[in-house]
């Protein structure tokens, strides 16, 4: 894309920060110990590793709210977590990070999903190393009384935001009261769908990967014609305004109402980590809807975003300054 072209995404950029969206999702918490690694362990073939320090971060359904109060917007997070410290400590850095958290509730019966990650880092490591993850989590749907409550803040808050936006990451949040509750409340729902693609048929926008759309269509999508017209069928068929696949370095096709685009990369940056690229396509997307983008001008806008969190660390945000830079031809 042309710096001219990037300029006239500077605006719509700046109306961002007027937007107000409500983020309902998978809520976890990420736990990082850091360490350098100092030798190999007598006990087993794997690296010992002097702690440095630790760090919580939010992870999940709480990316796209995070990204989405870095651009300066509004943003209210729905969701649930357990009666623990965990949970706790995530409600405590959301609301830190910006993000109205009146809409996470608290189950008493099941865990706050928690992902500890131990990361190696130190002289000899360019950049940290995961050597190893745990997860703690619970799938099952939410109980009755969880889903009316979320369904219900998502009724009473849903008409005054801008758009809604849902983020699957099959823990058993977004369940189909919440789903029916988000679609009747606003005219923009928004939703990373993490492949259950059924789920989310009449929708204003649903977005996935290459890899999920391939499993639901059943073809490979590899071939551009045939990618067209498959995705052409597939927005039909899920009976949505726009949907948007990611295609991975290729960059990201739209089906819209003027019809089919792929949008290449927008900036070129090293690939370091590809954690949350996904996450934070759908909350710039949303984002830029909701201030009154263009479809492609969205997907523009995103892709350019997608290229600098691809270039950072971990499930980072991106800033708003950071943003305008890169469209400035300054970052």
């Amino acid at each position: 894309m042309s710096q001219a072209r990037f300029a006239q995404l500077r605006p719509l950029l700046d109306r961002i920060q007027q937007v107000r969206v409500l983020v309902v999702g998978d809520l976890y918490l990420d736990h990082y110990i850091f360490g350098e690694p100092i030798r190999l362990s007598r006990e087993a073939p794997v690296p010992v590793l002097d702690e440095h320090r630790q760090e919580d971060w939010p992870g999940g359904g709480t990316a796209p709210a995070l990204e989405i109060a870095a651009l300066n917007g509004r943003v209210w997070q729905a969701g649930i977590v357990g009666d623990d410290g965990e949970g706790r400590r995530l409600v405590e850095i959301l609301r830190l990070r910006g993000v109205n958290v009146d809409g996470v509730f608290v189950e008493s019966d099941r865990p706050t999903t928690t992902k500890l990650r131990v990361v190696a880092e130190g002289p000899s490591n360019v950049f940290p190393q995961q050597i190893a993850r745990v997860d703690r989590q619970d799938r099952r749907p939410l109980s009755d009384e969880m889903a009316r409550k979320l369904a219900g803040f998502i009724g009473d808050l849903g008409p005054s935001v801008d758009a809604v936006l849902l983020s699957d990451y099959r823990s058993g949040a977004i369940l189909p009261p919440v789903i029916e509750a988000a679609r009747v409340a606003s005219k923009l729902v928004t939703v990373d769908s993490q492949g259950a693609l059924a789920n989310f048929r009449g929708l204003t926008l649903v977005k996935c990967n290459q890899g999920e759309a391939e499993s639901f269509v059943g073809e490979g999508l590899d071939d551009p014609v045939e990618r067209r017209a498959q995705l052409i069928a597939l927005r039909d068929e899920l009976d949505c305004r726009m949907l948007v696949v990611t295609l991975g370095p290729a960059g990201a096709s739209l089906v819209g109402p003027d019809g089919y685009h792929e949008v290449a990369p927008q900036i070129r940056r090293q690939v370091f980590d590809v954690t949350g690229a996904g996450d934070m396509v759908i909350a710039v997307l949303t984002a830029a809807l909701a201030a009154g983008g263009d479809p492609l001008s969205a997907l523009q806008l995103s892709q350019v975003a997608a290229g600098l969190a691809v270039a950072k660390w971990g499930n980072a945000q991106v800033s708003r300054d950071e943003l305008q830079a890169a469209l400035d031809g300054d970052g």
